[in-house]
């Protein structure tokens, strides 16, 4: 194998290269429009013709057939063909940007065409195009994830070629991250843990002074910590992607030479992209299961690609926590002053973005990052207050300690508080993550009321610059919200006290005019009932004395008594209905009463008009059941149509009462909150 420390040199004095290469490019059409079509046969019969065509350069670019076979992504086939024409020395010439054939491929992301051209002449691994850029960095730097791999194992990094040493490293970190390949990162921050460290404090290799008046690029840490979505806190699930996510087990990538116990969860993928089972310590029973589950989750993976889907996102929420935790240990093995200048940035971003796991990280290896601002002067207290992230708060709440008077010191030209910052308007972002208007004001009271609790009891009523207390702050910057909730509750009352008064009056009919009619007194019951609507194949048997004489035909049937109790239930709890939503019209619509009363109100109002809909329709089933014959037959499609309307209003209406019930009763915003008294 030709040795890697003949990397970087160009190409020179290749025969047959010159001459072609001085004909004009107009003769070059047929083979270009041969590579074009994949027709090797007309491409053979050119090369045969014209020798030194199959190194000449053909384009206005100064490609070579064997790049623009790349860049047109020819198949497999047409590409092996023309490989074994070409010498491997001729593989290293290069385009006008300096790139070779297996840049290019790396590049588009094509990792056949890769594996053919290393296979041939591994030392194209080690060529770099006129950015410095070897083909690995072009892997990493379009994103291809499959061609990073491949390329990382197979470029031989030894002690003498020192790769990733330089500043090469750094850059191929950075790409990796900005590409989420965070298991690439992680394998080079482990190697080259001062190509992070010097990435991160903004130097360069070799002594070479920044511009200054180059704006600084964020670090590594903070090129992460403003990538939200990469980690499981800002990762929003329904119910059943949440299901799937905790269930799903992990395959983590592996390098050839690089593996980490922790990272193997569950399976590993080498270098091919064939699963091979790892069972992790244990005897066979246990070990045997977990073989089995993992088979299972492939299968599912292969066969629905939801799965997938979300099996990879934990694969990257996992890589990503592990990354931010080594990125972590590795800065605070230097001295305070650099710790503070890597944590900084990153800290006060994942406060701003909500990003807990790295918060917590952070604060779990360098305490002292909680006392960190940004140019405005805000701590990450004030940015998780200012964005509405409850569990950065939370995490900063219960290890604020000795730093809580630090924290609750007045900020800014203004000299506001962090009640303040409470009492000012939500980003609209933080406020659509709430289902309805009326829980956007109830979810900025119960941000005001938690921040109220934290500050000191002076500073509830201190006042700022402009002389104005937390709680006006809160009225003035709330007002148009509370205007518009307003109009939002009484139109939803008015519309609800609309349909509870008809489905009273229907159950009031109802109750009057019972099913079959009552029993007029004589000897058959039912004949003398003009009312009946359809007599009944086998009547219930009626007393012939006179105390029965009014009373329902259906008395006895366990169809009628259905009816008597759901009809009472829909007539009542409609009446209730009403009740509520008018007093909801004339409440008063104070700002406090949007953090209990009003939502408390509402909760009870479509707690009962739902209760209504759904006896009204069980009693119309039972009417429709008794005055059919109590044909057996009817009662699957009148259940199937029953089901109908209860269904589409729990649709409709349920997430709203359910998302209502849960931040009025069940407040978990601040769930994990503790009181922490020290300060």
């Amino acid at each position: 194998m030709e040795s890697s420390t003949s990397q970087s040199k160009k190409i020179s004095n290749l025969d047959n290269v010159q001459p072609a290469a001085e004909k004009d490019l107009n003769f070059y059409l047929p083979l270009y429009r041969a590579i074009r079509d994949g027709d090797w046969e007309k491409a053979k019969r050119f090369f045969d013709d014209n020798p030194g065509a199959i190194n000449a350069t053909i384009t206005d670019e100064k490609d070579t057939p064997l790049h623009l076979a790349v860049k047109r992504g020819q198949k497999i086939n047409f590409l092996h063909k023309l490989v074994e024409e070409i010498p491997p020395k001729a593989l290293e010439l290069q385009d006008d940007s300096g790139s070779t054939a297996l840049h290019v491929a790396a590049a588009l992301g094509n990792t056949r065409a890769a594996r053919l051209l290393v296979t041939k002449h591994q030392l194209l691994l080690y060529i770099r195009n006129n950015a410095n850029y070897l083909p690995v960095h072009l892997a990493a730097l379009h994103g291809k994830r499959e061609t990073t791999f491949y390329l990382l194992v197979f470029t031989k990094d030894d002690e003498e070629a020192n790769l990733f040493g330089d500043e090469s490293g750094a850059l191929l970190m950075r790409f990796a991250i900005n590409a989420r390949f965070y298991d690439v990162a992680r394998y080079l921050l482990q190697r080259y843990p001062q190509q992070y460290m010097r990435l991160s404090m903004g130097q360069t290799s070799k002594g070479i002074e920044k511009n200054p008046t180059q704006e600084e690029e964020p670090g590594p840490l903070e090129d992460i910590a403003q990538d939200p979505s990469a980690f499981p806190s800002r990762t929003r699930f329904n119910i059943w992607q949440r299901f799937i996510y905790y269930c799903v087990p992990l395959k983590l990538e592996n390098f050839s030479n690089y593996s980490d116990e922790e990272d193997m969860e569950n399976t590993q993928v080498p270098g091919k992209n064939t699963y091979q089972i790892q069972s992790f310590k244990g005897n066979c029973i246990v070990s045997g299961c977990k073989k089995l589950r993992a088979i299972i989750w492939r299968v599912l993976d292969s066969l629905v690609p939801y799965i997938k889907h979300i099996h990879d996102t934990k694969l990257l929420h996992h890589q990503a926590v592990q990354l931010v935790k080594h990125m972590c240990n590795e800065a605070v093995r230097l001295d305070n002053t650099n710790s503070s200048l890597i944590l900084k940035g990153s800290f006060l971003s994942a406060a701003k973005y909500g990003i807990d796991e790295i918060v917590q990280e952070i604060l779990s290896v360098f305490p002292n990052a909680i006392t960190f601002k940004d140019k405005g002067g805000h701590t990450a207290l004030h940015l998780a207050i200012m964005y509405r992230h409850e569990n950065v708060f939370n995490i900063i709440n219960q290890q604020s300690g000795d730093y809580k008077e630090f924290l609750l010191q007045p900020f800014g030209d203004k000299k506001n508080n962090i009640l303040h910052l409470a009492g000012k308007l939500a980003y609209q972002d933080r406020l659509d993550f709430v289902s309805t208007a009326l829980l956007q004001v109830q979810r900025e009271l119960q941000w005001y009321k938690e921040v109220e609790k934290f500050v000191l009891p002076r500073q509830r009523e201190a006042k700022n610059k402009d002389e104005k207390t937390p709680l006006m702050v809160f009225i003035e910057e709330h007002s148009k919200m509370i205007t518009h909730e307003e109009q939002w509750m009484k139109s939803m009352a008015n519309s609800c006290t609309v349909v509870a008064t008809l489905i009273g009056a229907v159950a009031f009919a109802a109750a009057i005019t019972v099913p079959g009619g009552n029993n007029s007194g004589g000897d058959n019951a039912v004949g003398n009932n003009n009312n009946a609507l359809v007599p009944a194949p086998a009547p219930a048997p009626v007393a012939n004395n006179s105390t029965d004489e009014g009373l329902p035909i259906f008395r006895n049937e366990v169809a009628f008594i259905v009816f008597n109790v759901s009809n009472a239930l829909a007539l009542f709890s409609s009446l209730s209905t009403v009740v509520m939503f008018l007093a909801i019209l004339i409440s008063r619509y104070a700002t406090i009463d949007f953090l209990y009363t009003l939502p408390n109100r509402l909760i009870i109002g479509l707690l009962a008009l739902f209760l209504s809909v759904t006896s009204m329709i069980i009693s119309f089933s039972a009417t429709l059941y008794l005055v059919s014959g109590q044909k057996e037959l009817i009662l699957v499609p009148l259940a199937v149509l029953t089901c109908l309307p209860v269904t589409l209003f729990v649709f409709l209406q349920f997430p709203l009462l359910l998302n209502m019930i849960k931040a009025t009763y069940v407040p978990t915003i601040f769930s994990s909150h503790k009181s922490n008294k020290k300060g």
